[in-house]
């Protein structure tokens, strides 16, 4: 029997690193306020939690796609050949500051990634993990210190349980969000939210003034100020902002 032909998946795009930069400062609740005004009210991934208390990340999405398996077309053993496991070549394409967006279905009993294939991933400068479903070796993959977003952990790991992966760097659906393979993902431990391409140049600007007047408002605010004054920022302490600002 001959060897399957080698699988080949298409890169992403990267943003330019000033502009990830631009948007690292900004949090995924500032962005997701910020682009619900510009017009994207579904950027909240729901369901992946964070799972490194304090991480942070902000980089271009390599996007991994499964489907439900089918046992007519997925047969035992078909996929025991590790280059076969489509799921390994998504990690490939990883480059520093790159996060990997899985779309599990929401399964809770098929383990995307284990110990072996994060440690890779971290080791190749990933910066992040989000999937719509559950990873495995989890007490492993905590010694790592890398920033993940799961509904949760399963000790099976994907063969022996109900999805295949089909696409790499295609459009996906993660936590009801569509996906496309180089947006920007903002995560924090207020979740994860998607910026496109397209709108983050502007993101950057309004969000980077949205958290800067909020950072003189939580001062006031602690001073005991009025809420009503100085949230939302209202025209009567914009002066008083400005001022403050010269002064920073």
């Amino acid at each position: 029997m001959s060897d399957p032909e080698p699988i080949v998946t298409p890169d992403i795009e990267r943003p330019d690193p000033s502009l990830i930069d631009a948007l690292r400062d900004i949090g995924s609740a500032t962005a997701s306020g910020e682009l619900a005004k510009l017009g994207v009210r579904n950027a909240h991934l729901v369901g992946p939690l964070p799972r490194l208390d304090g991480a942070s990340i902000v980089g271009p999405a390599i996007t991994l796609q499964f489907l439900p398996k089918r046992e007519d077309l997925h047969k035992p053993g078909e996929y025991s050949g590790p280059e076969r496991q489509l799921h390994r070549h998504a990690l490939y394409h990883t480059q520093p500051g790159d996060v990997v967006v899985v779309d599990a279905r929401g399964d809770l009993t098929s383990g995307v990634f284990g110990d072996m294939m994060l440690t890779f991933f971290k080791g190749r400068g990933g910066a992040g993990v989000i999937v719509d479903g559950c990873i495995r070796d989890f007490p492993k993959v905590k010694e790592l210190d890398l920033p993940l977003w799961t509904r949760g952990f399963t000790p099976n790991f994907h063969t022996q349980t109900n999805i295949w992966p089909t696409g790499v760097n295609c459009p996906i659906g993660c936590g009801g969000v569509l996906v496309v393979p180089g947006d920007i993902i903002i995560a924090d431990d207020d979740g994860a939210v998607i910026v496109p391409i397209a709108l983050a140049p502007e993101l950057a600007e309004k969000a980077g003034e949205h958290a800067e007047w909020e950072v003189f408002s939580r001062e006031r605010l602690l001073a005991g100020g009025d809420l009503r004054k100085y949230y939302p920022l209202t025209d009567e302490a914009r002066a008083e902002y400005e001022a403050w600002k010269t002064q920073q």
